[in-house]
C-alpha cells in the first residue's frame, strides 16, 4: 500500500524492488539454460522478472494468426512458459516483454498496411535487420494484432502485466491510415520533420499522443478484463524532450520503469538519478524501476558487451539514490562474459539488506528544478538539445556539485500551491513557454514565501509556444521585455558592483568583472530595484587585440533582478547562465548562481556536508526512518566515462535538519554495516561519515 498525491492504492506493484529482465534470441529456445537463469534469479535475490515473448518473436507455442514462433519452440518445448512457472515457484512477480516495433518478411507480404511508410510511400526497412520491417505505431498492426497477442499471453500465463517495448512507433509514419487520421484530425498534412518551421508539426504532437493514449488504454483494458489485477506498462522516455506526457502517463501507471540503461562516453554519473528525479516527478511515491544493462552506450551498441565493474556500481547506486528500484537487462539467454554477474549479485544482495531503508515514503528536498515538456516540443523541437536540455543540465550539475539536495517538478504542477508547497525555492531553466495559469501559480508561491530563480526566456512564450508581446513573468521578476534575444554574444562581462556587499557576490574578491553568457534578453526594469549588485558591460571586440577593451564600463543596466515580492524573494538572470555553465563549467558562474539560489532560498539546507569531492545526496523519509544518500562521484572520469576505478572517499562532516519532533533512535552507516556516533543539538543530527567507496546511506532509526 502507498500514498500519491493523497489517494492510496493497493497491488502487486509495490513489492518487488529488485527487477531482472530476459530478453531472450531467436537462437536461444533449446540451445541456452533456463535454470541457470533461475538459480541466478535466487541467488540475487531477485523479486520480479521480466520476460520477452509476443510481437516479433513469441516464445510460447502462439496460436494467434501471423505470429511469428522461434523455431524450436512448440507444445513440448514452451520456453517463455517454463521461465514463468519457475519464477512463480521463487515467488516472484512476471511482466512480460513484448515487441511490437518490427514485423517479418511473413506479416509485410500478408498485412503491407501495418508497416510504416517513408515520405517518399516506401515501406520502412528495419535500419539493423534485413527482411524485417518497422510496424506503424497508430494502426491495425497495434490496435488489433497485438490486442490479440496480449489476450493470449495474459489469459493463458496469468503474467503480471505486458511491458512494450518500442511500442509508441519509431518517428514519422506517412502509411495511408496516418495521412487520413491527421487529415481528418487536424485539416493538415503530416509534417516532414521536427522542426517549428513546418506548420503542422505543433498539431501532430497533440495527435500522436491522443492515438496512443487511446492504445495505452484499449491494452490495459483489455488485459484486465482477462485479469483485475493484470496492467499494460507504456515504456517511455523521460524529461523535457520526451515524446510521451509524462504527467498523463504518471497520473496512468502505476508502475513504471526508466529506461536509461547506461551512459555514453560524454554522459555525467549523475544521469541516472536525474531520470529517477523525472519520472518521480509524476508518480510520486508510485513504485518506478531504474533500467540498467551492462553493455556500452553510444555511437555504436554492442547489446552483448560488458562495462567494467566501477562504472557499473556506480551508475547503479546513482538510481538507487534517487529513489530508483533496480532492474538489470540481459539481451540473450546465453552467457559470453559473466564479468557483470558477480557485481550485479553484490549490488542486488545489498539492496535485499538495505530494503527496509529504500521503502522511501517522501523526498525531503526543499529545492525544486522545473522541466517542461511544453518548452521541449514547442520552444527547442529540433533544436531541444541546446535550448532546452542544456539549461537544465547545467542547473542540475550546479546543485548537484554543490551537495544541495533537489527534487525535479513537472510543469504541469506549477498551478498546484498544495503540490508548491513541500519546496522553499522553485528553479525555472530557461522555462520559455508557460501559460498564463502557471505564471500566476509562480507568483502565487513567490507571494507566499517560496524562493524562486529564473533564467532567460523564461515566460516569453506561452504553453503553445507562441510569443508573447511580454514576459509572463514581467511583474515578479521586475522587467519588462526590451528588444529580441542577442545570441553568440562575444566578449561581454558582468560588473561585480562590490560596493553593495550583497550576499550574491560571497566568496568574489579581487575582481571586478566575470564573463556573460553566450545568450541574452534586453530587458529594462519596470519597477526601481533595491539592488544592482550584477550590471553589464557591453560585448567589444576580440580581435584586433589592440582593440580589446570596454566602450562602456559603467552601464548599470542590471544582469541579475533581484527582489521581495510579497513574502518571498525572486532572482532574474535575463541570460543563459544555466547553459553557459553546462557548456563550459565556470566556476564564476558556478558562485554566482549558488549564491543567488541560497539569496532566495533564506532557509538552512536540511543536509550540509562538509569535506573534499564530489558528491551526490538525497534525503528521504521512510515509515520507521530517515535517511541520506551519498553518491561518491569523486573521479575523474565523473563527467565523461566510462569509470576506470572507484576511489574511496574522503572523511565527511554532515549536519541533518531533522523534522520536527523528530528523536533518533539509533544512527546507522549501512555500507560500512556499523552504528554512528552522532550529536544531536536544536534538532540537529551531526556525525562524521567515514571513508566509503561507492554509496553510502546514513539511516536514522525514529523513536
Amino acid at each position: 500500500m502507498f500514498q500519491f498525491h493523497g489517494y492510496t492504492i493497493q497491488g502487486w506493484f509495490n513489492k518487488p524492488m529488485r527487477w531482472a529482465q530476459l530478453t531472450l534470441t531467436d537462437d536461444d529456445p533449446g540451445t541456452f539454460d533456463p535454470d541457470l537463469w533461475i538459480r541466478y534469479f535466487k541467488d540475487i535475490k531477485c523479486q520480479g522478472a521480466v520476460i520477452s515473448t509476443g510481437g516479433y518473436i513469441a516464445y510460447h507455442p502462439s496460436k494467434v494468426p501471423l505470429q511469428y514462433v522461434s523455431p524450436k519452440v512448440n507444445d513440448n518445448n514452451d520456453v517463455f512458459g517454463y521461465l514463468v512457472e519457475n519464477c512463480r515457484k521463487l515467488d516472484m512477480s512476471v511482466i512480460v516483454r513484448t515487441d511490437p516495433h518490427a514485423v517479418h518478411d511473413e506479416q509485410k507480404n500478408a498485412h503491407p498496411e501495418w508497416l510504416a511508410v517513408t515520405p517518399e510511400g516506401e515501406y520502412r526497412k528495419h535500419w539493423s535487420k534485413d527482411h524485417a520491417w518497422i510496424t506503424c505505431a497508430l494502426g491495425d498492426y497495434n490496435f488489433k494484432f497485438m490486442t490479440e497477442v496480449n489476450r493470449e499471453i495474459v489469459g493463458k500465463y496469468g503474467v503480471d502485466a505486458i511491458f512494450a517495448n518500442r511500442w509508441a512507433g519509431s518517428g514519422f509514419c506517412y502509411c495511408e491510415n496516418c495521412k487520413k487520421m491527421f487529415r481528418e484530425k487536424t485539416g493538415l498534412e503530416l509534417p516532414r520533420e521536427r522542426a517549428l518551421s513546418d506548420p503542422s508539426y505543433k498539431a501532430y504532437i497533440g495527435f500522436v499522443q491522443e492515438r496512443l493514449f487511446e492504445l495505452c488504454r484499449l491494452w490495459d483494458e483489455d488485459i484486465r478484463k482477462i485479469s483485475p489485477y493484470a496492467r499494460f506498462i507504456p515504456n517511455s522516455g523521460g524529461g523535457a524532450l520526451s515524446g510521451l506526457d509524462m504527467r498523463w502517463l504518471g497520473d496512468y501507471s502505476d508502475l513504471l520503469f526508466a529506461d536509461r540503461q547506461a551512459r555514453p562516453k560524454a554522459m555525467p554519473l549523475w544521469a541516472n538519478g536525474e531520470n529517477g528525479k523525472e519520472f518521480r516527478a509524476v508518480m510520486g511515491n508510485k513504485p518506478i524501476g531504474g533500467i540498467f544493462s551492462m553493455g556500452f552506450e553510444g555511437l555504436n551498441r554492442w547489446k552483448d558487451s560488458v562495462i567494467n565493474s566501477e562504472e557499473l556500481r556506480l551508475f547503479v547506486s546513482e538510481g538507487v539514490a534517487q529513489g530508483l528500484r533496480v532492474w538489470f537487462t540481459k539481451f540473450h539467454g546465453k552467457i559470453y562474459d559473466r564479468r557483470w554477474m558477480d557485481t550485479v549479485k553484490e549490488l542486488y544482495n545489498r539492496y535485499a539488506d538495505w530494503e527496509p531503508y529504500l521503502r522511501n515514503t517522501a523526498n525531503l528536498a526543499r529545492v525544486g528544478l522545473v522541466f517542461s515538456q511544453s518548452t521541449g516540443n514547442y520552444y527547442g523541437a529540433e533544436n531541444g538539445r541546446a535550448k532546452v536540455a542544456a539549461s537544465i543540465d547545467g542547473i542540475y550539475h550546479a546543485l548537484t556539485e554543490s551537495r544541495i539536495p533537489f527534487e525535479m517538478v513537472h510543469e504541469s504542477y506549477l498551478t498546484d500551491q498544495g503540490y508548491l508547497s513541500r519546496f522553499k525555492t522553485l528553479i525555472l531553466p530557461n522555462i520559455a513557454c508557460m501559460s498564463a495559469a502557471q505564471c500566476e501559480g509562480i507568483k502565487a508561491f513567490v507571494k507566499s514565501g517560496g524562493g524562486l530563480v529564473a533564467t532567460y526566456e523564461t515566460s516569453l512564450y506561452d504553453e503553445r509556444g507562441n510569443r508573447k508581446p511580454n514576459l509572463g513573468l514581467a511583474e515578479l521578476f521586475g522587467a519588462d521585455l526590451a528588444g529580441e534575444p542577442e545570441v553568440f554574444v562575444k566578449n561581454s562581462y558582468l560588473r561585480l558592483e562590490m560596493d553593495t556587499k550583497h550576499p550574491v557576490l560571497d566568496g568574489f574578491h579581487d575582481t571586478e568583472r566575470i564573463v556573460n553568457g553566450n545568450a541574452r534578453l534586453p530587458v529594462k526594469e519596470n519597477t526601481p530595484l533595491p539592488s544592482k549588485p550584477v550590471t553589464l558591460i557591453p560585448a567589444y571586440p576580440d580581435l584586433p587585440m589592440e582593440e580589446v577593451f570596454p566602450r562602456e564600463d559603467h552601464t548599470g543596466i542590471p544582469e541579475l533582478y533581484l527582489r521581495d515580492y510579497g513574502a518571498g524573494r525572486a532572482a532574474y538572470f535575463p541570460w543563459d547562465i544555466d547553459a553557459v555553465f553546462w557548456n563550459l563549467f565556470i566556476t564564476d558562474h558556478l558562485r554566482l548562481f549558488i549564491n543567488t539560489v541560497n539569496w532566495v532560498t533564506r532557509e538552512e539546507p536540511v543536509v550540509t556536508l562538509k569535506g573534499p569531492g564530489v558528491f551526490d545526496v538525497a534525503v528521504w523519509k521512510q515509515e520507521k526512518s530517515l535517511t541520506v544518500h551519498l553518491v561518491n562521484m569523486t573521479n575523474p572520469m565523473c563527467m565523461q566515462g566510462p569509470v576506470r576505478e572507484i576511489l574511496p572517499s574522503f572523511p565527511q562532516e554532515l549536519t541533518f535538519v531533522l523534522p520536527r519532533g523528530v528523536k533518533p533512535a539509533a544512527v546507522k552507516l549501512l555500507s560500512c554495516g556499523k552504528n554512528a556516533q552522532y550529536k544531536l543539538e536544536d534538532g540537529k543530527l551531526s556525525l562524521s561519515v567515514p571513508s566509503f567507496l561507492d554509496h553510502e546511506v546514513v539511516a536514522v532509526d525514529v523513536e
